[in-house]
């Protein structure tokens, strides 16, 4: 059985550095010695990027579903799953539950994004009988009120290019949510006017705010990722 294969997140950004450092390194060769700085900042940037995207937000998701202690039976929402790397992950921990992973498939959000490389990689993994995958804009979910147990979401919501249509993603988040339900929402930004709208839909839930550490910068610490979670009251 092949191994889950899940991508590049916005390829062309390693690609741009690996781009720049064969221009810096070509400079230096030809014209000025003193340039070989910026090839080695270009791939010191790509190596950082391609870790995180490889490797590191896999294991920080497994650590973040581990701290959750996802119930066995759990039905969870992947918000823009991609490829499915969180999706996958958390359908290995509920196996009497179902994961709902929605995307609109763009491939510039993630290389060869498609829903049948995500059933791929579910039957990589052994868990395609509990994902189940489908076509759906995350501000406008169609799901009933109060569906999921859990939903997570990785690198996506930043996606949304308007902030009206940022807040809507999250609203729905809430809305599709159970009342005991919880919300763990990372990207590279706009983390604290997810954590305000989160605690405006649901003022007595906890809402907190985090750092994800080196493991998940973009290139370097200039570009990290934070974590909203959300647990409820009850």
């Amino acid at each position: 059985m092949s191994r889950p294969d899940y991508g590049v997140d916005a390829s062309y950004v390693p690609a741009g550095y690996l781009a720049g450092a064969v221009v810096a390194g070509v400079v230096a060769m030809l014209v000025d010695p003193g340039v070989w700085w910026a090839a080695a900042a270009c791939l010191l940037c790509a190596g950082i990027y391609l870790h995180t995207t490889r490797r590191g937000k896999l294991v920080t998701w497994e650590r973040l579903l581990d701290e959750a202690g996802v119930a066995p039976d759990a039905v969870v929402l992947d918000v823009g799953c991609g490829r499915g790397a969180v999706a996958v992950a958390v359908a290995r921990r509920v196996p009497r539950g179902r994961v709902v992973g929605i995307d609109l498939w763009r491939r510039g959000d993630q290389s060869g994004n498609d829903p049948e490389a995500t059933r791929a990689n579910a039957v990589a993994a052994g868990v395609e009988d509990r994902v189940e995958l489908q076509t759906a804009d995350m501000c406008d979910l169609p799901f009933p009120d109060a569906s999921f147990d859990l939903v997570v979401s990785s690198l996506a919501v930043h996606n949304v290019a308007d902030p009206e249509g940022r807040d809507r993603a999250v609203d729905e988040m809430c809305r599709v949510l159970r009342p005991a339900g919880r919300i763990l929402l990372a990207d590279i930004r706009n983390t604290r006017r997810y954590a305000e709208r989160i605690r405006s839909c649901r003022p007595s839930a906890t809402v907190t705010r985090s750092g994800l550490g080196p493991s998940m910068w973009w290139s370097g610490p200039w570009a990290p990722t934070h974590i909203v979670r959300m647990a409820s009251a009850g």
